[in-house]
């Protein structure tokens, strides 16, 4: 058996992210994915299907937006299941040959081990009908998986200090002549600061991984010019955006969904999706699961457009198809970072990348984080 040692030891709790993100649009929603919006006669049958959700917030937006619609238009009603992380559930289950669950959310960093033991089902997209197949790019709809929503990592600035001409580039988030005033970076990870540091001296977003040492060597360099400038690292999601309202900052790095909680709110707060960080979350149907049929249903139910776009307002995360744009305030399709225009220029995460063992025996995510720690203690 392979060495998961990346599956037992899973990274920071995503459940605190996504309790963050599903307060995050507060636009009004659209109307519920119901029958005759989602058209879901195809899709109808009986029984139950068993998923796996973070829980809290995010679960009952999908709850009210997603499921309830879904069992009223299939007659197929959703058991919940909720925890921190399932992917060692996942790992436990498949390996006992008893699996209880018909669908989990996987981390793109574990997804591809994960996909080569075995421990999903295909796909079936002769169940998806048109606008879904057209509006979800091939990339994010591999054999076996389908990405639920991309948490990305963009910069925030001040509008009541920059209102002419504005900061839009990891460059000009670096240039403190042309842009002065105090900064925020994030304290707890490196990739996301590695990746704005190598922008900010010139290098394209799409040629950013893989991260070898000399590309790491030249991040640092850059991350040292920026260093006396940050006035605070800041660990929780709410804090970039909050600090500049309060003035603390002119400009901070900080997660999407947050940020537009924020406008949402108030705040006084311009965005650059230029050269943003993502990372994706797969939703995948478990091989052996109790009811597959009825899970490859609600794959295809969750990803059409109008429901797309119900899931994206019940819970603060975008998901992938980017035809439920038609179906969104204008407002807020214009913060969304599936919108073609912000879609154009972001770093997508090498999570395979991430992921790999190094000749020492560690991950290359391990040993980057190593390198932070080092440097941000020095």
């Amino acid at each position: 058996m392979t060495d998961r040692q990346d599956l037992m030891n899973p990274r920071p709790s995503r459940r605190r992210l996504l309790k963050l993100g599903a307060a995050a649009l507060a636009a009004p929603l659209v109307s519920r994915a119901g029958p005759a919006l989602a058209q879901a006669e195809p899709l109808a049958g009986s029984g139950e299907v068993v998923v796996f959700t973070y829980g809290g917030s995010m679960t009952e937006g999908l709850r009210n937006h997603v499921f309830n619609p879904f069992t009223e238009a299939t007659g197929i009603e959703v058991v919940d299941v909720t925890a921190d992380l399932a992917e060692s559930q996942v790992q436990a289950m498949f390996q006992s040959g008893k699996v209880e669950w018909d669908t989990a959310l996987i981390r793109a960093m574990l997804y591809p081990q994960m996909s080569a033991e075995g421990m999903f089902a295909d796909i079936d997209y002769g169940l998806w009908d048109a606008e879904a197949l057209q509006g979800v790019p091939e990339d994010r709809r591999p054999k076996d998986a389908v990405v639920a929503f991309s948490p990305a990592t963009l910069f925030a600035y001040d509008t009541r200090v920059f209102s002419g001409e504005v900061p839009q580039t990891w460059a000009d988030f670096w240039d403190v002549e042309k842009f002065p005033g105090p900064r925020g970076l994030y304290a707890q990870e490196s990739k996301q600061n590695i990746e704005a540091a190598l922008q900010a001296d010139g290098m394209a977003s799409s040629d950013i991984y893989p991260l070898t040492d000399d590309k790491l060597a030249r991040a640092y360099a850059k991350l040292d010019e920026i260093r006396p400038h940050v006035s605070r690292w800041w660990a929780a999601g709410g804090e970039g955006p909050q600090l500049i309202a309060n003035r603390e900052y002119v400009m901070s790095s900080c997660p999407d969904g947050r940020a537009i909680a924020a406008i949402n709110n108030g705040a006084p707060l311009g965005l650059s999706w230029k050269g943003a960080h993502i990372h994706h979350n797969y939703m995948t149907i478990l091989e052996g699961g109790p009811n597959t049929t009825n899970a490859q249903k609600l794959l295809a139910y969750i990803n059409r457009a109008k429901v797309a776009a119900a899931w994206t307002q019940g819970t603060g995360f975008a998901s992938s198809n980017r035809n439920q744009l038609e179906y969104l305030p204008a407002e807020l399709s214009a913060m969304l970072g599936i919108s073609p225009e912000n879609a154009s220029d972001l770093v997508i995460e090498d999570s395979a990348w991430m992921a790999s063992m190094r000749a020492d025996g560690k991950t290359n995510a391990d040993y980057l984080q190593e390198r932070w720690l080092e440097w941000r203690s020095a």
